[in-house]
């Protein structure tokens, strides 16, 4: 389980520090996906092939399935940590999470999500704002 809210400073070659906490979880590698909010996630290989799985195992047509794949695994990048416990952030990704001298990355249960300062100081105010009336809202239908 991921947990917490770590600030690094990205270096000139585009490195970020994995959070020590996580590095282990992590050590055999890791998934970047750009995430629905501007984000990018990071998910374990076991919670990537998950998520392949649920992808591929709905009664969705077959071009919606191959537009679904082509969007969430053409998009993707497998990384190792480096012995300085660093991943290299891809440009592409960078560019669609608006990353660029700073990054935050918050845990998200069961993934990572890296975003840029100020895009994850909206986000965090907006949910935070939020959090309670959905957690209500899921009492309800209980």
């Amino acid at each position: 389980m991921f947990l917490g809210e770590f600030e690094y400073r990205i270096d000139e070659k585009g490195r970020v520090p994995i959070p020590p906490k996580f590095r282990r979880e992590l050590r055999e590698g890791l998934i970047l996906s750009p995430g629905p909010e501007k984000c990018i996630v990071a998910y374990t290989l076991a919670e990537w092939k998950k998520l392949a799985a649920n992808l591929t195992a709905g009664s969705i047509s077959p071009i919606k399935k191959r537009r679904l794949n082509r969007a969430i695994f053409a998009t993707a990048f497998n990384l190792n940590i480096d012995r300085q416990g660093r991943i290299a952030l891809p440009v592409t990704l960078r560019q669609y999470a608006g990353i660029e001298e700073e990054v935050v990355i918050a845990g998200a249960n069961t993934c990572l999500e890296l975003w840029s300062k100020e895009q994850w100081a909206l986000e965090k105010a907006t949910s935070q704002e939020q959090v309670w009336q959905i957690i209500e809202s899921l009492e309800q239908r209980h």
